[in-house]
């Protein structure tokens, strides 16, 4: 039920969330939070007044989060990625400031891709980022016709060593 059954490392953690602009970040949104392996740090580094709404399609996940984390910031919503517009909406907020997948996008049925990065591209406001982590390169299909600048790093003390991205929204000018 998680891409991996191994934990993210701490060290993929850190990087993967250290160009994020935690004074500016209000809105985060996690994809396929899971037991909530990055949704503590997120938690941790969020100011008392952001949200960080996780999106899980299995309500097994959401259920261990609502119970697991005793934090009002958090909201864990059952649903797809792919309808991230509808559930910020749903809760009042017109964008998100930042988005962190590691959803296992080349494993994903067809459509199902092309569908979550064009969304994610709409909701996250000017400035704002994708963070993906991934064990395959291939996501890159699938954010790179929709977001203006992509930087890729890696974090080989992971198991297994995973290929990072984050693909911004430039601010207009």
């Amino acid at each position: 039920m998680v891409g991996s059954i191994i934990p993210s490392s701490q060290k993929l953690i850190d990087k993967m969330l250290a160009p994020v602009d935690w004074a500016n970040a209000k809105v985060f949104v996690e994809y396929g939070p899971g037991v909530g392996t990055f949704t503590r740090p997120i938690l941790e580094r969020l100011s008392a007044d952001a949200t960080l709404i996780t999106i899980d399609t299995n309500p097994d996940f959401t259920d261990y989060l609502k119970g697991a984390i005793d934090d009002e910031r958090l909201l864990p919503v059952t649903g797809s990625a792919a309808d991230v517009e509808k559930i910020l909406a749903d809760r009042g907020f017109p964008h998100a400031d930042y988005v962190l997948s590691g959803l296992p996008f080349s494993t994903l049925p067809p459509g199902v891709g092309d569908a979550i990065g064009a969304a994610t591209s709409r909701v996250i406001r000017p400035g704002g980022a994708f963070l993906v982590y991934q064990f395959s390169p291939k996501v890159r299909d699938f954010i790179a016709p929709v977001f203006e600048r992509i930087e890729r790093g890696f974090e080989w003390i992971n198991v297994p060593p995973a290929t990072l991205f984050w693909a911004y929204r430039e601010p207009r000018s």
